[in-house]
């Protein structure tokens, strides 16, 4: 694939020069704090603007208007949940069981100005309540996080998912255990992953 730089970000994804502003600094914190813990892999530094920025940003124009509240399950360093927030996503809670990396993601909510809320919990233990939209990245299979979503999930819920190769597979499992409406795109930073959309969640 071409390089994909910041530029490239502010020129295609229709972000303010604040927000991007924002991101930069978000981007340079993560390659700093990652030299001491592990937040992403070292070998997706230098694509850091593609595999995992990008990667998070293209959620953003599927998100409800009307979202007032986002839980990211498994937020790691913060993708795609923390991303959303800079963007502008209100209330956007993150959910990470890694104190290390709850401890990176409040700092960036800090210098970033993200009114995110970090919570260092596994989603598992997480007090229910239906929210307007879930997201989660590199998690679980769909039929896992279909059912660590549950607790979530109210009658206008949406789930963002970013899943991988083998979603046909997950797919074909997840219909056994669920009635879901599914949509689903083409990743823009991963040839190929893919981005699902699933709601009006029922358990069979």
């Amino acid at each position: 694939m071409p390089d994909y730089g910041p530029n490239d970000l502010l020129k295609n994804e229709n972000v303010s020069r604040e927000t991007f502003s924002k991101l930069q600094i978000y981007v340079d914190l993560l390659l700093t704090w990652n030299k001491k813990i592990n937040l992403i892999s070292k070998s997706t530094e230098a694509d850091v603007w593609r595999r995992h920025i990008l990667d998070s940003a293209q959620l953003y124009p599927l998100i409800p208007q009307d979202c007032l509240n986002l839980t990211d399950l498994g937020s790691g360093a913060g993708f795609p949940g923390l991303v959303l927030s800079i963007m502008g996503v209100r209330g956007v809670r993150l959910v990470e069981s890694d104190a290390r990396k709850c401890a990176f993601m409040r700092e960036a909510a800090r210098i970033t100005g993200a009114t995110a809320t970090v919570l260092n919990q596994r989603a598992e233990t997480v007090l229910p309540g239906a929210v307007d939209v879930v997201t989660a990245r590199a998690l679980a299979s769909l039929p896992e996080l279909l059912t660590l979503a549950t607790p979530f999930i109210g009658p206008k819920t949406t789930c963002l998912f970013l899943k991988g190769q083998h979603i046909e597979a997950e797919l074909t499992e997840a219909h056994k255990m669920w009635t879901i409406s599914v949509d689903r795109w083409p990743s823009r930073s991963d040839p190929t992953g893919s981005v699902v959309r699933v709601r009006e969640v029922r358990h069979v």
